[in-house]
């Protein structure tokens, strides 16, 4: 992923207001973060921690998406996350609902996505960090290969995030 600014990051938000955009909490460790190894940015809002965001480089720039975290986090079992497909214990995947963007999202319409609350898919199809045991499948494909199937999978979320 290109590096983004403050300003881009805003600017990027598709599925809420400028307003709320403004005064959003980013994270704080923008300089420091791997961008060679990220295919998106991904932070929790760490004043309020049921509210989580994501930008995603596609062909006009970034693409800005706020969610919230429904409170079914998964406890004790195992969850699949449906972006790096990678299997975590507990709360380390949790359904995180997206408000569509226009019309639809403004009347309550929703699109979920079961997600790593980490953020960490990037790393994890990279074998550069690794979840507990039992967490990654053993699987035929290349890095490369996994590294296609997270953003198809991504991209599959904003496009159905963005039919009205």
């Amino acid at each position: 992923m290109i590096p983004v600014t403050e300003n881009e990051i805003r600017g990027s938000f598709i599925n809420c207001s400028k307003g709320e955009a403004k005064r959003l909490s980013l994270p704080r460790d923008l300089d420091s973060r791997p961008w060679e190894d990220l295919d998106f940015l991904g932070w929790r809002d760490p004043m309020a921690h049921e509210r989580a965001y994501l930008v995603v480089e596609r062909g006009d720039g970034p693409v800005g998406v706020a969610f919230r975290l429904t409170g079914s986090e998964t406890g004790a079992r195992r969850a699949l996350c449906s972006v790096c497909v990678t299997s975590r214990q507990g709360p380390g995947v949790a359904l995180m609902v997206a408000p569509r963007v226009g019309k639809a999202g403004r009347e309550g319409n929703t699109v979920g996505l079961h997600m790593c609350t980490d953020f960490a898919c990037s790393l994890y199809v990279r074998g550069l960090k690794q979840p507990e045991p039992g967490g990654r499948f053993a699987e035929t494909l290349t890095v490369e290969e996994k590294v296609k199937r997270l953003e198809e999978n991504l991209h599959g979320f904003l496009d159905r995030l963005t039919r009205g």
